[in-house]
Order: C-alpha cells, then sequence, then structure tokens
C-alpha cells in the first residue's frame, strides 16, 4: 500500500451548488495529492439523472477553479459508465459472489414488517441468496451482494481509527436494479477502482458504506483503498450546518467579496490543524497536510474567523493582485467595471485601502475618493459634516494647503498648525476636510487621501464646496 501512487478524487452529484462541506472535502483532497505528488480527480456521479442538471455540473466548475482546486485529466461523469458498472456485477454473479432475487417490493415490505414486529433486526434476508438457479421464475430481478455473514469487518480509518461492525448487521447491497442500472454503492467501488483511487477521504456520514464497499473490492480480488472519513461541519451552536449558519454555495462567498486563498486557508482549518497556526498560505497548507492532523470532533463554521483570516489575507496580498480580484469581483457581480485609468488609481491606492478590509466590496467602497469624478455627492452622514460653519473652516484652510509642500510630514503639520490656530482639535478639521474630499465620513487617513489625489485635485474639491 505505500509504494502504490496516491490519488484521490472528489465525487459530487450535481443536483445543488458545490456547498461549504464539499468544498473542503474537495480542498482536503487536492492537498494531500498535492502534499504527496499525486494526482486530484473529479468525478461527477450524476446517475440520478432526475436531479442532475447541467447547471450544478458548471457550478461545481465554477467553484473548484475559484478556489484554485485544479483537478488532474479531463472530469469522469458517472452515468456513462453504466456499461462498465454492469459488466463487474455480472463478473461477480458469474463467480457466485452475487445472485439474481426476485423478491419484489411488496414481499420485502413485508418481511420488514415480520421482523419489525418480532423484535428482530429489519435487515432483508432474500429468500433467493442461496436458491437453485433451476428454481429461478421468468421473472423481473435484481442483482445482490452475496456479502459475507459469518465474522466481522474491520474499516482501519484513517481518521475514525478501527471501526468494526459485524457482517450479519450488513445486508446483501443491491447491485443492479430490475432494469439492469446500476446502483450508487456499485457505481463508486468500480469507479474508483478504474481511476486507480488510493485513497478515500470523505464526509464521515459514509462511514457505513465503507464496509459495504470493501465487501466488493474482496469480492472482485480488488485492493481496498484508504479511508479517511472526516467529521462533518457544524454551525457556531454544535448543530448540524444550514444555511442559517453559512451552508451557502462556494459561489455565494465568492460573490461576497472573500479571496479564495482566504477561503482555502479557512476551509482547511475547519477540522484540520498543524500546531496552533491559524493563518498559512496555500503552500504552507501543502506542506503540512496529513491525514493525522484531521480531528475526530464535528468543526464549527464561524464567519467572525473567516473574516479575521481573510482581512490579513488581504494585507498580505500583492497590490496588483488585489485590484485584479476586485475588477473581476465587479464583473462577476454584474457591477460597473473599471476603466484602465481606474485600476492604475486603485493599484496606487491599495496599500492604505486594504489595510482594514474583510473583503473586496470594503476596498471598492474605500476607494470610492480615487475612482469617483468631482463633484462629489456627499453622502447623509458626510453632508451634516459640511454645515456652513465647517465649510467656512475649509476656506479658511484651502491658501494653507496651496502653499504646502506636498508630502504626509508637512500635510501632517500645515493641518495641525490651522487646527491650533483655530482653537480647535485635529478631528475638528479632519471630518469636514475628509467630507470634502471623499464624500464620505469613512475613508483612509485624510493625509492619505490628499497624497493621492494631488494637490490640483485637492484643492478643486475644495473649491466644490467653499461658501
Amino acid at each position: 500500500m505505500n509504494d502504490r501512487p496516491v490519488v484521490t478524487r472528489f465525487a459530487p452529484s450535481p443536483t445543488g451548488y458545490l456547498h461549504i462541506g464539499g468544498a473542503r472535502t474537495a480542498l482536503f483532497n487536492w492537498l494531500f495529492a498535492r502534499a504527496n505528488g499525486g494526482k486530484f480527480l473529479l468525478r461527477i456521479e450524476d446517475t440520478d439523472r432526475a436531479r442532475s442538471t447541467p447547471e450544478a455540473t458548471e457550478a461545481i466548475f465554477d467553484g473548484l477553479k475559484w478556489l484554485g482546486l485544479d483537478w488532474d485529466g479531463d472530469a469522469v461523469f458517472q452515468a456513462s459508465r453504466a456499461d462498465r458498472h454492469a459488466e463487474v456485477a455480472n463478473q461477480m454473479l458469474a463467480r457466485g459472489h452475487a445472485y439474481k432475487c426476485f423478491a419484489t417490493k411488496e414481499e420485502i415490505d413485508l418481511a420488514r414488517e415480520e421482523a419489525r414486529a418480532a423484535g428482530r433486526p429489519v435487515l432483508f434476508q432474500s429468500p433467493w441468496r442461496d436458491a437453485d438457479p433451476a428454481s429461478h421464475p421468468d421473472a423481473p430481478y435484481v442483482v445482490r451482494l452475496k456479502a459475507p455473514k459469518d465474522g466481522d469487518i474491520t474499516i482501519r480509518d484513517k481518521v475514525q481509527g478501527d471501526v468494526t461492525w459485524k457482517n450479519d448487521t450488513l445486508d446483501d447491497l443491491v447491485l443492479l436494479r430490475a432494469d439492469g442500472s446500476p446502483t450508487y454503492m456499485l457505481a463508486v467501488v468500480v469507479d474508483d477502482h478504474d481511476m486507480g483511487v488510493s485513497h478515500i477521504i470523505r464526509g464521515d456520514d459514509h462511514l457505513s458504506n465503507a464496509a459495504r464497499q470493501t465487501f466488493l473490492y474482496l469480492a472482485m480480488g480488488w485492493e481496498v483503498p484508504v479511508f479517511a472519513h472526516i467529521p462533518l461541519i457544524h454551525g457556531e451552536d454544535g448543530k448540524k450546518l444550514s444555511k442559517r449558519h453559512g451552508a451557502l454555495g462556494v459561489n455565494e462567498y465568492r460573490d461576497m467579496g472573500y479571496l479564495p486563498e482566504a477561503m482555502r486557508n479557512y476551509l482547511a482549518r475547519l477540522g484540520w490543524s498543524h500546531g496552533n497556526d491559524e493563518f498559512f498560505t496555500t503552500e504552507q497548507a501543502i506542506e503540512w497536510f496529513t491525514l493525522a492532523g484531521i480531528g475526530k470532533s464535528p468543526a464549527r463554521f464561524d464567519f467572525k474567523k473567516l473574516d479575521n483570516l481573510s482581512g490579513q489575507h488581504m494585507r498580505d496580498a500583492a497590490d496588483a493582485y488585489l485590484s485584479r480580484q476586485c475588477v473581476d469581483f465587479l464583473r462577476l457581480t454584474g457591477k460597473k467595471p473599471l476603466d484602465d485609468q481606474q485600476i492604475l488609481d486603485l493599484t496606487r491606492a491599495m496599500p492604505v485601502l486594504k489595510d482594514r478590509a474583510k473583503v473586496l466590496p470594503d476596498i471598492i467602497d474605500k476607494a470610492h475618493f480615487i475612482l469617483s469624478h468631482r463633484p462629489f455627492s456627499p453622502d447623509a452622514a458626510a453632508a451634516q459634516q459640511l454645515d456652513p460653519a465647517s465649510r467656512g473652516m475649509l476656506n479658511r484652510l484651502t491658501p494653507r494647503l496651496r502653499n504646502a509642500s506636498w508630502n504626509h510630514e508637512s500635510l501632517e503639520t500645515v493641518v495641525k498648525g490651522f487646527a491650533e490656530a483655530e482653537n480647535q482639535k485635529l478631528g475638528k478639521v479632519a471630518q469636514p476636510l475628509r467630507a470634502a474630499l471623499t464624500g464620505r465620513t469613512v475613508s483612509p487617513s485624510v493625509f492619505d487621501v490628499m497624497l493621492l489625489i494631488g494637490q490640483t485635485e485637492t484643492l478643486a474639491r475644495l473649491e466644490d464646496v467653499a461658501v
């Protein structure tokens, strides 16, 4: 097993968006493959034809691409492999590891009701398991696995540890339905084997499936993959994650303006740890990632921690990269695009825009002063700062700024000296000055604003609000 090349897979059903739990599963598989020089494969489990949609498939592709989780080779569509799945079931039938079951739904339901009434396990025991083929009727049938009934089976899980089931508590899986179509349980095993999957990393709601699926591997004489079943994500209140906790589609986080590297960092920390490290790069996550670092307890989704990490990634990111992210964000959310000059201005201002930003809209909103053109229409709060007395004060400040040297130290000296001459605290001057220059009451430092827009533009904006 140790010499086997590492191959992981992410196998979502295209029946909805790529939710945050699925994204974390994909991330863990991607990290493990990249950490071990292996392959990360994508399989779309679209056998539920009634619920699978092309739109959901595209949403999965888009979500993975935005997160930066590149898969190796082409995505495999499970439904296209139905003939191969049936071929394996028929091989098992020929080898005596499966059998034809002619029991009707009504007979199965009745058997379970009788077992329940008698206080016995409701596991269906097919009367056709050991029947002589000569007794088979000319009637519809399903193909069932002839699972071992004696002893037990142990899954040596890399997260959960050893988990054991008594074989007589596990049913004979249906492999082929009466119409000849393969079941999910059969398709998963055949696809994982044919794709060379070495490690199956998935949610622990699949743990009991691992025992049943192992029977299929053993029946076919195939090597059993390494299993690692990760705990599900809970909300802050400890309950199963739902939309009210943040169980949204990955694309919704993109549309809220989170950086993909921040989401990778946060999702990696939901259930996996490397010492006490909270903030780390994707390169570090790849270097550090091991299955041993995954905990057994459910992780709790916390928007405050996500915002905190997102802010750290904003500060750590290159200015030009953040500008490109802002451009992409505006495009994806249908907002007015930036022209070339605005993109240059945004990049130039980025050092003072990203400092306290958590998401991209924070940067774009804060950049209003450099992306917009005069004359500004102040918002309601800014308009209150521009009462007649404040406008008169700005009139008196303007000549001093006209004669100032245009650097941070000189501007600060001029404005502070003016405030002292007016017997005002600096804030009493800075706030109306900010309102005049930006049309807002929240912006970067007024000195940074003046340096970024330049002396000519600063004086022009002050003249726009002159009494």
